[in-house]
């Protein structure tokens, strides 16, 4: 059995409207979709004719999604929407955290911020209060986030001996398999 193609011919008339639409701006891949006609045929058609934009229209327009401006524009707002939820539900957690100054509620992956954070805004007697209260706890972090002196190691630092101490917590965060190293 072979395979045949079917080749679709426009009409001269098609192919100047889609020149003047072209021309007054609207994107190739739009008008390719309207006309059915292909995508490359277009450029060449153009390419071959010397089409120019309008005064108007020296700069394309913004090219419009393959699933159309109102689906992407609902499918954007979902996204919007998940990620200002996860924001606020964040924000909810370090308010929580902000107020108890154990940092007992916060998760493990924000400590290092909290201290950060604490340390940079309300200064050196609230780092070595964080520090008194880490050792006193037992915290496995309580002598490897400060210096000697009692000022903070580098928040990046931070962050990777908090994920040396808790790998597990780590790979469940990753969604990795037991065994992957991460």
């Amino acid at each position: 059995m072979t395979k045949t193609s079917t080749w679709k011919i426009r009409s001269e008339e098609t192919w100047y409207d889609i020149r003047r639409e072209w021309e007054r701006g609207e994107t190739g891949a739009s008008l390719a979709l309207r006309y059915q006609v292909g995508l490359s045929n277009l450029w060449r058609r153009r390419a071959a004719e010397g089409w120019r934009r309008l005064q108007a229209y020296e700069q394309d327009p913004e090219p419009e999604p393959v699933e159309g401006w109102v689906r992407y524009a609902a499918r954007r707002k979902i996204e919007f929407e998940e990620r200002l939820g996860d924001a606020r539900d964040l924000a909810e957690c370090l308010v929580e955290a902000m107020k108890d100054e154990r940092l007992m509620r916060a998760p493990h992956w924000h400590i290092p911020w909290l201290y950060h954070w604490r340390a940079e805004h309300l200064g050196e007697e609230a780092a070595a209060r964080d520090r008194a209260r880490a050792v006193e706890a037992g915290y496995p972090w309580a002598e490897s986030f400060w210096r000697e002196d009692g000022s903070l190691m580098p928040l990046g630092w931070m962050d990777q001996e908090m994920a040396r101490l808790h790998p597990k917590e780590l790979r469940e965060a990753l969604g990795a398999p037991e065994g992957v190293e991460v």
